[in-house]
C-alpha cells in the first residue's frame, strides 16, 4: 500500500481540501489587500464611483495611471467580489454599497484604511520574528508610521458614526454637561480624531487629547489648526503622568487595553475626575470566553493583539498584557481594583463595547 493510500484511509480528506480551500482564500485575500491600499491610495475607487460603467482605459485616463496595470487590477478586483464587472459590456462598476466601504471615507462603513495597517505589520515582521523570541515587548511608537495613519483613518470612520451621535448620549448626564461646558481628556488619542469631533461637536466644552508619541502629537496640533478649532490641546503624555485634573469625562479610545499596567493608569485618571466626572472606555467588542470571539471580527482583533497590543502592553512596566480580546470580566476587575462603584456596559456594537465608569 502507497504512503498516499495510507494517507487517505487515515485522513478525512474532504476537510483537507476544504481546509487548503480556506488557506487559498486567505492567499488571495492577503495578496489582494495591496491591491486595496493601492486602489485607496490612487483613488481608483472614488474614480470607478464618479465614472460608472467604465474599462482600463477610461479609469487609467481620469486617475492618471497606466493602462496595463489598471486592466489587471480591475480583474483582480471582480475576481474578489469587491467591483461588477459586466461581461456583455466588458465594463467594470462598482456598486454604490460597496463605494460605502472603499470610496466613501465619511461613511460609516468605510473600512478601506484598515489595509495601511496590515502593511505596517508586514514591515515589522521581522521585528514580531525577534520578539516572538526574545518576549522583550515592541512600542506602539516602533512600528512603521503606516500604523498611525491607517489606523487614524480606520477607527475615524466609526467615531465619526458613533462617538457624538450614540456613545456619548448613552452615558448617564454626560452630554448636558457637554453641551454647557465641561471639560475633557482623550487619553491615548493618536492623531487626535475623537479629540477633534468631540471638540467640534461641543464648542463650550474644552478638551485635552493625551498621547506619549510624539509625532502622533503634533500630527493632532495640525490636524486641529486645520479644523480651526481654539478648545482642544494636545500635549505629550502618558496615561500615568498627565498633570491637568477636574475632568468632567475621561476617554479612553480603543487604548486601555494597550496599556502595560491599566490599574495604575485608571487610578491616576481617579485622581483627574471632578466629583462627578465619568470615565468612557471604548473598547473592542468581545466576551469574556475565548470561544465567543471566534469569528472574522475576533479573528482581527486576535491578529491585531498578537502583533501590536500584547507586545505594546508587554513593553511597559506592569506586564498586565489585557490584548484586544480581554472580555468586559477581566476589565471590571480592574475597575473594582482601581476603586470604583459603577460600571455598566453602555452600549455594545459589533466591534466595539462602549463601557462607562464612575467613582
Amino acid at each position: 500500500m502507497t504512503n498516499s493510500e495510507n494517507m487517505k484511509k487515515e485522513l478525512d480528506m474532504d476537510k483537507v481540501q476544504a481546509f487548503a480551500g480556506q488557506v487559498i482564500n486567505d492567499l488571495s485575500a492577503g495578496m489582494s489587500g495591496v491591491l486595496v491600499q493601492i486602489g485607496d491610495e490612487l483613488g481608483l475607487y472614488g474614480a470607478l464611483q464618479e465614472l460608472g460603467p467604465t474599462n482600463a482605459k477610461k479609469l487609467s485616463l481620469k486617475t492618471g495611471t497606466f493602462e496595463r496595470y489598471i486592466q489587471e487590477w480591475l480583474n483582480n478586483q471582480a475576481a474578489g467580489g469587491y467591483i461588477d464587472y459586466d461581461p456583455e459590456q466588458k465594463t467594470y462598476s462598482l456598486p454604490e454599497e460597496h463605494a460605502l466601504i472603499l470610496a466613501d471615507s465619511n461613511s460609516p462603513f468605510f473600512m478601506a484604511p484598515g489595509f495601511q495597517v496590515v502593511s505596517s505589520l508586514w514591515y515589522d515582521k521581522d521585528k514580531m520574528v525577534q520578539d516572538f523570541k526574545e518576549g522583550k515587548g515592541i512600542g506602539w511608537h516602533q512600528h512603521h508610521h503606516n500604523l498611525f495613519f491607517g489606523t487614524e483613518a480606520f477607527f475615524r470612520s466609526g467615531y465619526c458614526a458613533n462617538l457624538v451621535n450614540e456613545w456619548i448620549p448613552a452615558l448617564e448626564g454626560v452630554e448636558d454637561k457637554l453641551m454647557q461646558g465641561a471639560k475633557v481628556a482623550d487619553i491615548g488619542c493618536g492623531h487626535g480624531a475623537s479629540t477633534i469631533l468631540m471638540a467640534t461637536k461641543y464648542p463650550n466644552s474644552f478638551f485635552y487629547g493625551f498621547d506619549y508619541h510624539a509625532e502622533s502629537i503634533e500630527t493632532a496640533k495640525l490636524r486641529a489648526s486645520e479644523a480651526g478649532l481654539t478648545n482642544a490641546i494636545f500635549e505629550v503624555a502618558s496615561a500615568q503622568d498627565f498633570e491637568e485634573s477636574g475632568f468632567d469625562l475621561i476617554c479612553y479610545m480603543d487604548a486601555f487595553h494597550d496599556f502595560g499596567n491599566p490599574l495604575n493608569a485608571i487610578q491616576h485618571a481617579k485622581s483627574k475626575l471632578a466629583d462627578e466626572g465619568s470615565i468612557m472606555l471604548v473598547e473592542p467588542a468581545s466576551f469574556d470566553e475565548p470561544e465567543k470571539n471566534f469569528n472574522p471580527i475576533g479573528r482581527m482583533y486576535y491578529a491585531a493583539s498578537t502583533t501590536l497590543c500584547v507586545p505594546h502592553s508587554h513593553s511597559q512596566d506592569g506586564g498586565y498584557c489585557l490584548g484586544a480580546q480581554a472580555g468586559p470580566e477581566r476589565v471590571r476587575q480592574i475597575i473594582g481594583e482601581a476603586g470604583f462603584s459603577q460600571f455598566r456596559i453602555a452600549q455594545r456594537t459589533p466591534v466595539n463595547l462602549i463601557l462607562e465608569i464612575k467613582k
